[in-house]
């Protein structure tokens, strides 16, 4: 039994150099309350499907890391799943449980089969108070060595967004703008740093990754602004990592734990605007999926 398991679908479409769009298990596990999660992940690929790509959602199931996963296997993606990043892909095969992939985990694996394009809420990065945690996600450490390009609605916004933007800086990751000159601070259209360049169209974004990576760079992220802005929710989210240090909620599970926080506090609000970021955000990353596929097959 091989380690990683590609369905039929993904393969054929890699193989003949189609579009293909990676997606995360963490959101169908830990993003949204269950099964509201499952909905979501089918949805996400949907639109992925309508924008002319297929979609590869990733995670850990019966020993092996599977790319593309049936409607059944969703719904194995419990709240109970171990969340995985890029360390904890090996041992989660091996130990025979349920993981739902991060972020970072997601590009870790689809580096390994091939997969350059992803759609995201937010990414991960410097927590706030750096050095006090000294947490910083891996995500980035995976950006910095993946050719990917990763659309998201900016940095989560429970992090260090000024902190998280310079280290991509250092890491030679571009931030892009889409239609916006701004880092979008995931659930605020505006207030971030200014992104490296704005970018206008999902084949200018195809355009750009091309020469990204032919100049033998790694990643790149897309942020994209939210369609409808919350710019009152960093008080709840001051209030959320204040109730997380509290309660002794560190790692991986602070994240779930604010997410959880702020739905409930905001009456839904937050828990509805990361349904539309999830939608916009991988219907995009299919747009310039297929755009990059044009690209390589007008070249050749």
């Amino acid at each position: 039994m091989t380690l990683i398991h590609v369905s039929d679908e993904v393969r054929e479409t890699l193989a003949a150099g189609q579009p293909v769009v990676a997606l995360e298990t963490t959101l169908v596990a830990h993003g949204f309350p269950a099964p509201q999660g499952v909905a979501v992940g089918l949805a996400s690929e949907q639109r992925v499907r309508e924008a002319g790509a297929v979609p590869a959602t990733i995670g850990v199931l019966d020993g092996q890391i599977w790319v593309g996963l049936t409607e059944a296997e969703l719904h194995r993606f419990t709240p109970e799943a171990r969340k995985c990043g890029p360390r904890d892909l090996a041992a989660a095969a091996v130990q025979g449980v349920v993981g739902g992939t991060t972020v970072g985990g997601t590009v870790a694996v689809a580096r390994s089969v091939g997969i350059r394009f992803m759609g995201t809420c937010g990414l991960g990065g410097v927590h706030r108070g750096w050095p006090l945690p000294p947490d910083v996600s891996a995500d980035l450490g995976e950006l910095a060595r993946t050719e990917v390009l990763v659309v998201s609605s900016g940095i989560k916004s429970l992090l260090d967004v000024p902190s998280t933007t310079e280290l991509l800086e250092t890491l030679g990751v571009p931030v892009l703008g889409f239609r916006t000159d701004e880092l979008p601070l995931f659930y605020a259209a505006r207030g971030g740093p200014p992104v490296s360049a704005r970018v206008e169209s999902a084949d200018e974004a195809a355009r750009i990754a091309r020469a990204h990576w032919t100049l033998g760079r790694a990643a790149l992220v897309l942020a994209r602004p939210p369609v409808e802005s919350l710019d009152d929710v960093e008080p709840l989210i001051e209030r959320a990592l204040a109730a997380a240090a509290e309660h002794g909620v560190t790692g991986q599970a602070v994240t779930p734990f604010v997410l959880a926080f702020l739905h409930r506090e905001s009456g839904g609000r937050t828990e509805r605007a990361n349904l539309d970021l999830i939608a916009d955000n991988v219907a995009l990353a299919g747009e310039i999926a297929v755009a990059y596929a044009a690209l390589s097959s007008s070249s050749q």
